[in-house]
């Protein structure tokens, strides 16, 4: 049990880690609005990111190799394709509201995007967490299986203490200048 909860962990890290370079990527390369934290703490995660695959993981991950047939096509990517849609949808509204509960505001505005709710959410967006959610559930997560099963315990044990010591000092350096 503790094992899985270190695995679970470094995959909460590695998404997390994902989520800031996808974000970067997105402002820096596509936007071409230069560079900027895109995480609300100082390191280079953004931890909505690894909250979201997590529940992904948690929700969805036991369906990716379920299969219904209609005729000779299985569908279950399709519905998995749509519950990500949903699930990442509903994760960034209520992040967005923690946010600027905690901060005054949140970190996007999708006010530009056609089909937007209060700036928070937008079918563009959603779509985009749609497809990446499937390269996470398809391809990403058995590679990051692969990775943590080859770990030895010490190794498992180490990188997941290291990773938490970092966020746990990241969080209180975060609260500290906040005040």
């Amino acid at each position: 049990m503790a094992e899985n909860i270190k695995k679970y962990f470094l995959y909460f890290i590695f998404y997390s880690v994902i989520g800031w370079l996808y974000e970067v990527f997105l402002e820096v390369v596509i936007y071409r609005w230069g560079f900027s934290n895109r995480g609300m703490l100082f390191g280079p995660y953004c931890i909505v990111y690894g909250f979201g695959a997590l529940l992904l993981l948690f929700v969805l991950g036991k369906y990716r190799f379920k299969k219904i047939y209609i005729g000779k096509i299985n569908i279950m990517p399709v519905f998995i394709f749509l519950g990500i849609i949903i699930i990442t949808t509903v994760v960034e509204l209520i992040s967005s509201y923690i946010m600027e509960f905690i901060t005054g505001g949140w970190l996007w505005d999708y006010r530009g995007y056609s089909f937007n709710f209060q700036g928070r959410i937008a079918l563009n967006p959603s779509i985009r967490f749609g497809l990446g959610g499937m390269f996470f559930i398809y391809v990403l997560q058995p590679l990051f299986e692969k990775f943590t099963a080859r770990l030895s315990k010490d190794a498992l044990d180490i990188m997941s203490a290291v990773s938490f010591l970092i966020i746990l000092t990241d969080i209180v350096f975060y609260i500290i200048n906040r005040g």
